[in-house]
């Protein structure tokens, strides 16, 4: 896998998190395969049956700070705060995207509510 698939694979995802981010959800349908597959449980897989469950979802209203991003061949793995309004603390995530042929094909993600900076003195992000 070279560089240059890393380096494209980056750039789809982060643009996507941005528009994702200021509100675009249909931005989904240009970058999730038909036969998205989705590894999280509850989450539908299927493109058109993942976008609708977004649309519902916490993410579709939160505001999302993207803090870190890696890219490896063909996995993108995204670091961020995710927070609703009247939220103080929000909730981190990471999701891992597999892309093939320029789409996203298949997701995994883990999720934790962020503490009170108390409890973690190093910080979450």
């Amino acid at each position: 896998m070279t560089e240059s698939v890393a380096a494209a694979n980056l750039q789809l995802t982060t643009a996507a998190f941005a528009e994702f981010a200021a509100g675009n959800i249909d931005v989904l349908f240009d970058v999730l395969a038909e036969d998205f597959v989705e590894h999280s449980p509850g989450n539908p897989s299927g493109r058109d049956a993942f976008i609708d469950y977004v649309r519902s979802a916490p993410v579709s209203r939160a505001k999302l700070d993207l803090k870190r991003v890696i890219a490896d061949g063909k996995y993108v793995v995204m670091h961020y705060r995710m927070a609703e309004d009247g939220d103080l603390n929000g909730t981190a995530g990471v999701d891992i995207w597999r892309l093939e042929d320029g789409m996203i094909v298949e997701h995994w993600d883990v999720v934790q509510p962020v503490p009170d900076p108390g409890e973690i003195p190093n910080g979450m992000f």
